[in-house]
């Protein structure tokens, strides 16, 4: 496996735990996440599109401190909002992603810290993020 295949296998894990997180809290099958699912997210009162809007300007780590203080564990809206972040962060390449300080690997981290505490940390067992 070269170093691409591996960030590309990175992006996909994370996108089926999302999946399988998603599928585990809301009860029913997801074959992807919805936009109606993205536009009810936020977290810290910030919607999720806003915090798209700061990765896309290469602000990862404030929209990721703004997740991290703000995320409620116990609450299925703030998981999937953070689930739905580092899911979108594992589909910028790794050059934006150098660019600003961060890395698939980063991205896997904070994806594996989610579902454990969450409650979920099987599924980053059975999945090997």
């Amino acid at each position: 496996m070269n170093f691409e295949d591996e960030k590309d296998y990175i992006m996909r894990l994370i996108k089926e735990t999302v999946r399988i997180l998603f599928s585990l809290m809301f009860g029913k099958q997801y074959v992807s996440v919805k936009q109606e699912i993205r536009n009810k997210c936020e977290i810290s009162g910030k919607k999720l599109e806003d915090l798209f809007a700061m990765i896309d300007k290469g602000n990862i780590n404030e929209a990721e401190d703004i997740l991290l203080t703000g995320i409620d564990y116990s609450s299925k809206n703030d998981v999937a909002a953070a689930a739905l972040i580092y899911q979108y962060l594992s589909e910028k390449d790794e050059d934006f992603l150098s660019q600003n300080n961060y890395s698939k690997e980063e991205v896997a981290d904070g994806m594996k810290q989610l579902a454990r505490r969450a409650g979920y940390g099987d599924i980053v067992s059975m999945l090997e993020i």
